[in-house]
């Protein structure tokens, strides 16, 4: 890009260098100062460093990966600019006012290190929270798809910004918007779900809470990764472009149209053999040119180098980087293994046009500007009263965790003996009935860093089930039974005595948060099958045997096979890495102090053998007569009970005509006709039997979470534009296909109440980015 600007005359007007008059466009300064740089300028802020900030508030401390033992020091690396600081937070512990105050420090240098006194952006973790050292740790993602609820999600997401805010932090990786293919697949628990609309909907939305409150958003991980063969982590892809267009690609097009998110994180996937990171097709034909997207584009830690390492499509660092930056990738993340010196050298030597340099630079540094960091008055040091006096765990931010805990837990069975009565002798048994780490997700501070620094405790308090149970009921008797992962029945004995001795048990079973291996769910911590982890189906099996009624909670990031259990457990209890507050929910839920109002973000699986499947399978991947193999969920997606059920009026249903670029309204009144509140959610499923391509028997195309007092009902109201209907046709473009269809009004995705004709007339019509991709909602609330 060419923009012709006279430095002098600009500087002349104001006294100000170009770069810092704010009377010009963002482009126009940017463009100004590009001019300005040397390559090792222009090189030095498309690449981060991985510093993290020291804890006595002192000068930065390096604490950087394997792969970088060998890399220049601090001082080197920022000599001539930087792009980004990684992790300054998320390192190792560090309290925020320290923090702050060695984060600020690590920005004066660095703007004292460079001739134009650019600072870095900071990014950090945010997946479940702010990813630093006593920062409040919410409940992860597979749990916000659970609540159904894309206002508290934003609610969360604000609150989130406003802790990152305080302390410097100008970019957070998340959210992560891969649809789940495989519940084998290790990050399963930092995925929403399994339905691309609800992972579009709830993800935009907690984009649209940072962006809102400053803080760019990264939306991960563009695109294809969950889609791995056998669900390996970072294993080849096999996806064809339909099911790329309509699993894959819809929650990244809803967060950048609807959260207008600034940053986009490369998928390490390779999709059909193309990597993510050097795929121009996806990265810039796709993601900038159909989608129009005009953020900047971070790699994916280490994907740059993995091209040469890992997937060997480049020889060396310098053919790497080339790649990387034609393919569309602008920042290097989390240091410069190919950005720095062998990009220089393949523009030096011929074999990368400093054009594409150019190109990437014109886009970080316009972000820089919107977020204030080229001005002639920037001060590292946050705003008085703020860094310093901040608590990144605070009141507020745990009340919202809690809600969106309580909004979580899925009632997936109940025979009547949940809520817990007064009275009641329970036995609460299992690894994970006394541990305060089986509220968290991977990518909590605790999991994902803490546990290299034991001496520094949680940071923050986390209530265990024991706990919180053991306050509102009498816990006879507890035993943990055996370990989460490890072999051993030594202490199924005495969780047996514990059964027999009591009324009910509370089996607490699941997983244990890590990372490559060392747990059962987070990154590079992928299932054979879907069994209970270690010995815990066995230690189920022998407190089934007992004859006193077993309730089973299950604190997971994935579902679990049940089949082999279900009909014989008296009830069970889903969540999915509740967070900090996740035991009082919990608790509150089988005491019934909190009335269940989760649903299923991803269905339970009956059998555990390697039978991957979703919801969204056309009729061949459903039950048939050709195979002898049923897929069938044991307990569907979108499958949620309560305590108090609302009652669904009658739905009249009769054949309308719906324009093929027009929309159509459905609705149902629900009812509170008992004596306590009520929440439920009503979801709308599109049907289409016959189209010129295979489609999913269903698939969900809105949904609306409803709260009702005691006697009082509400309508809910959907419009639904005829672009949601769309499909990839024959042709392999987009299309709305006149036809006949059926709209399900549902409790679930296998629970119908009402199935409600439409005929989308008018000619065929294709359809593209710019298509509605969200449905409108209106909850009517009346008394009875």
């Amino acid at each position: 890009m060419t923009i012709d600007i006279d430095n002098t005359a600009a500087s002349a007007r104001t006294g100000l260098l170009p770069w810092h008059d704010r009377a010009l466009g963002r482009t126009e300064r940017a463009a100004a100062l590009i001019a300005a740089m040397t390559l090792e300028e222009k090189a030095g802020q498309l690449v981060g460093l991985w510093v993290g900030a020291d804890a006595s508030g002192g000068d930065v401390a390096p604490h950087q990966s394997e792969m970088e033992q060998d890399a220049p020091s601090f001082d080197e690396v920022i000599a001539d600019g930087l792009g980004q600081l990684t992790r300054p937070f998320g390192t190792r512990p560090v309290a925020p006012e320290p923090g702050a105050a060695s984060l600020a420090r690590a920005q004066r240098a660095v703007v004292a290190a460079n001739r134009f006194g650019i600072p870095a952006q900071v990014h950090e973790e945010c997946l479940a929270g702010l990813a630093a050292w006593g920062a409040t740790a919410y409940p992860v993602p597979l749990s916000w798809g659970a609540s159904f609820d894309p206002d508290l999600v934003h609610e969360m997401a604000g609150r989130i910004a406003r802790s990152m805010r305080a302390v410097g932090v100008h970019q957070g990786l998340a959210p992560v918007l891969d649809v789940v293919r495989d519940y084998r697949w290790g990050r399963v628990e930092e995925s929403i779900g399994e339905d691309p609309y609800l992972v579009g909907t709830v993800g935009a939305s907690y984009v649209a809470g940072l962006e809102d409150a400053g803080v760019v958003a990264t939306l991960k991980h563009f695109a294809g990764y969950s889609g791995s063969r056998a669900g390996r982590n970072h294993g080849p892809v096999s996806a064809g472009p339909r099911e790329m267009a309509e699993i894959f690609l819809p929650p990244f097009e809803t967060a950048l149209r609807h959260g207008r998110a600034r940053s986009v994180m490369n998928s390490y996937a390779e999709v059909d053999g193309m990597p993510a990171a050097g795929d121009h097709a996806l990265l810039t034909d796709l993601l900038r040119g159909t989608l129009g997207f005009e953020g900047v584009v971070v790699s994916d830690y280490f994907a740059v180098a993995f091209l040469r390492t890992l997937q060997r499509v480049a020889a060396t660092d310098g053919e790497a980087a080339a790649r990387a930056l034609w393919a569309g990738i602008d920042v290097e993340l989390p240091s410069a293994a190919a950005f720095g010196a062998p990009l220089i050298a393949a523009v030096r030597s011929g074999d990368l046009d400093e054009a594409l340099v150019d190109r990437a630079l014109l886009r970080v540094l316009e972000q820089k500007i919107d977020l204030g960091l080229i001005e002639a008055d920037y001060d590292p040091e946050p705003a008085p009263g703020t860094a310093y006096d901040i608590v990144f765990d605070d009141e507020d931010s745990r009340a919202i965790a809690l809600r969106l805990a309580r909004e979580a837990v899925v009632l997936v069975d109940n025979d009547g003996t949940l809520p817990l009565a007064e009275g009641t002798r329970i036995a609460l048994v299992g690894p994970l009935a006394d541990d305060p780490m089986a509220m968290l997700g991977c990518y909590s501070f605790p999991a994902h860093v803490g546990v290299h620094h034991p001496e520094a405790g949680l940071g923050i308090d986390i209530p265990t089930v024991m706990g919180e149970l053991a306050a509102r009921r009498d816990v006879a008797a507890t035993a943990s039974g055996c370990d989460v992962m490890a072999p051993g029945r030594d202490g199924f004995a005495a969780a047996v005595a514990a059964a027999r001795g009591a009324d009910v048990v509370v089996a607490a079973l699941g997983d244990r948060a890590g990372l490559f291996g060392r747990g059962t769910s987070g990154e590079g911590c992928d299932a054979a099958d879907l069994r209970l982890p270690g010995e815990q189906l066995a230690l189920l099996e022998a407190l089934l045997d007992t004859g006193t009624p077993v309730v089973l909670l299950l604190l997971t990031g994935r579902p679990y096979a049940l089949g082999a259990v279900a009909g014989r457990c008296a009830a069970i209890v889903q969540t999915f890495f509740p967070g900090q507050q996740g035991a009082q929910a919990i608790a509150e839920v089988l005491t019934g102090e909190v009335n269940p109002s989760g649903h299923l973000p991803v269905g339970i699986p009956r059998d555990p053998g390697g039978q991957p499947s979703t919801y969204l399978a056309p009729p061949l991947g459903r039950a048939n007569d050709v195979s002898n193999i049923d897929p069938t969920a044991l307990y569907p997606f979108g499958h949620g009970r309560s305590y108090a059920e609302l009652t669904w009026r009658p739905v009249a249903a009769f054949e309308q005509d719906w324009p093929s670029d027009g929309t159509t309204e459905v609705a149902v009144v629900l009812a509170n006709e008992t004596d306590t509140a009520a929440d439920d959610v009503v979801q709308v499923y599109l049907h289409d039997p016959v189209a010129q391509v295979t489609r999913p028997d269903q698939r969900l195309i809105a949904y609306r979470r409803v709260s009702l007092a005691p006697g009082e009902s509400a309508e809910v109201r959907f419009r639904l534009h005829a672009d949601l209907t769309s499909f990839v046709g024959a042709a392999g473009e987009r299309i709305v296909e006149p036809g006949t269809v059926e709209l399900r009004l549902a409790r679930s995705s296998t629970d119908v109440h009402a199935a409600v004709p439409r005929r989308i007339t008018g000619p065929e019509r294709a359809v593209g980015a710019d298509r509605v991709l969200v449905a409108e909602a209106e909850v009517d609330k009346v008394k009875s």
